[in-house]
């Protein structure tokens, strides 16, 4: 009979005891660990951690330690009703917790987050969090919990409740090393939340390690989150040195498209969303950002509207015309026109006019260059308009593109 040989540490073995000594090896890992089992349920609490710490010494049990963790917080679990207060289930939840994420042992996952929201102590969550860390990347429905966890947090911190500052911590800091992209949101209303310090740049710590389009993530937060918020985050992105004029330009339609249809009731909230308006239609006059010419129409409208009613100051009247200026489209031109023809006819009906506000038309009318405001400039010739206007007015017609 023909034999196989295998080299093993040097000798030469046969195959056929290669093959035999692995069934044996797991044979005797089983039985091992149903021997560490049954002598962890036959004990009192004291000695279940004497068990858990003996464990972790002997050689023996590394093939196993997982799912004997994973057992041990199963049995914390079952007794959490009666013994979630008590300081030795605590300290053995703790050790176990830890334990369980320097295993690798996956399936513990979902087994920690019960734990998590069973034991409401900070020692326990904190263990539990450390080998979430360790255990939940790329785990959707771990990341999802903590999430949801954190956004609950901040929540009650805005409304004045306490929150356990050592596991909103340790919330955070697994957030930041699992650095999963659905994160950034919650993570980013943390920073802004009006935490203590720490918590602020452990927050903002964890923001830098997400991964993924920091771009887009600021993007989702403008739409999707409050708009003390969506101010913010556009604050944020406007200050980036590394987004490109693109970038700037995709982030301040966004937020010129989602200011325009919020309206909110909530005094701060008002602020907020005329603050990220008005702070858009600046960065897309910077721009010159063109694809946003239907959105800076209706803000000129809006803010038109605003001014007449003196519910806008002259300024953001102003902000809106030289934004219209900034596009150099026809559609733009055609506002303004249509604006320097009712500035025209006021003028004619009782001689009154804002210098400022006709000065602002007139240039934003020469910058685009497009000829439907050629009559309404015209028409300027005929009216007693002083002669800085008259000289404006005549240099704006030389621009006129035929």
């Amino acid at each position: 009979m023909k034999i196989t040989m295998l080299r093993f540490k040097g000798f030469l073995v046969p195959l056929f005891i290669a093959l035999v000594f692995s069934p044996l090896q797991a044979q005797e890992d089983q039985s091992l660990l149903l021997s560490y089992q049954r002598n962890f349920v036959r004990s009192n609490i004291t000695t279940k951690i004497d068990i858990l710490q003996q464990l972790a010494k002997d050689e023996k049990t590394l093939s196993f330690r997982g799912p004997f963790y994973d057992f041990v917080l199963n049995f914390a679990l079952e007794n959490a009703d009666i013994l979630r207060t008590d300081p030795e289930m605590i300290q053995l939840v703790s050790i176990a917790s830890r334990a369980v994420g320097d295993t690798a042992y996956l399936p513990a996952g979902q087994t920690l987050w019960r734990l998590f929201m069973a034991y409401r102590d900070s020692t326990s969550r904190v263990s539990v969090l450390g080998s979430l860390a360790q255990l939940g990347k790329g785990d959707s429905r771990t990341i999802e919990n903590l999430n949801q966890f954190l956004g609950n947090q901040n929540n009650l911190h805005r409304s004045g409740m306490d929150v356990d500052y050592k596991t909103l911590k340790a919330c955070i800091d697994t957030l930041g090393t699992l650095g999963d992209g659905s994160s950034f949101s919650v993570l980013f209303s943390t920073v802004i939340a009006g935490y203590p310090d720490d918590i602020t740049q452990g927050a903002t710590n964890a923001l830098l390690s997400i991964r993924g389009d920091y771009k887009k993530y600021l993007v989702d937060v403008i739409k999707k989150n409050p708009p003390v918020e969506k101010l913010a985050a556009y604050k944020t992105g406007i200050a980036n040195k590394n987004f490109t004029p693109a970038d700037l330009g995709e982030l301040a339609e966004t937020a010129l498209e989602v200011s325009l249809a919020l309206i909110p009731t909530d005094p701060a909230d008002q602020d907020a969303v005329l603050n990220l308006r008005y702070a858009s239609v600046r960065t897309l006059t910077e721009l010159a950002w063109t694809r946003s010419t239907t959105l800076v129409i209706k803000n000129f409208y809006r803010v038109q509207t605003d001014y007449g009613n003196g519910q806008a100051p002259k300024e953001r009247f102003l902000e809106a015309i030289a934004c219209l200026g900034a596009m150099g489209t026809s559609e733009a031109a055609q506002a303004l026109a249509l604006q320097l023809g009712l500035i025209n006819s006021q003028m004619e009906k009782d001689k009154t006019f804002d210098q400022d506000i006709l000065m602002a038309v007139i240039s934003a009318l020469g910058n685009i260059g497009d000829k439907v405001a050629f009559d309404y400039l015209l028409y300027i010739g005929y009216l007693p308009y002083p002669d800085d206007i008259q000289k404006a007015a005549r240099e704006a017609m030389n621009r006129l593109k035929w």
